[in-house]
């Protein structure tokens, strides 16, 4: 069983910076594309930015150049730096790990959730 943990939400100013990590854990051989999902209140769970197993990212245009995403593949592990943060970034933030491969079941991907951390922009 995968599980994914993320760390490193919380309240900052306008501004300000924020890096959000998300270990993944349980067995893991590959992750094909690592993801950060938010979901702001009352809208819905939009793409933030994502990352291949090889380094190619994307990112929203909302993020792009103030949000910078990257991962260490040896430590399963995705990293969010968010600076210049506005209030409009406030929203619960969410890890997902694309096309996991497993060694406890090798012939099929999994597609797996961290639990959200909140990010709260004060203005």
């Amino acid at each position: 069983q995968v599980r994914l943990v993320e760390s490193g939400g919380g309240l900052v100013q306008a501004g300000g910076s924020l890096r959000l990590s998300c270990a993944a854990s349980g067995s893991i051989v590959s992750i094909n594309v690592m993801n950060w999902y938010r979901q702001a209140p009352g809208k819905q769970r939009e793409l933030v930015a994502n990352i291949t197993r090889g380094g190619s990212t994307n990112y929203a245009d909302s993020v792009k150049g103030r949000f910078t995403i990257s991962r260490d593949n040896a430590k399963n592990t995705v990293y969010l730096q968010m600076n210049s943060l506005k209030p409009e970034d406030t929203a619960v933030y969410y890890c997902n790990a694309y096309k996991v491969k497993t060694s406890t079941n090798p012939m099929r991907y999994s597609d797996d959730w961290g639990q959200g951390d909140q990010v709260t922009v004060s203005s």
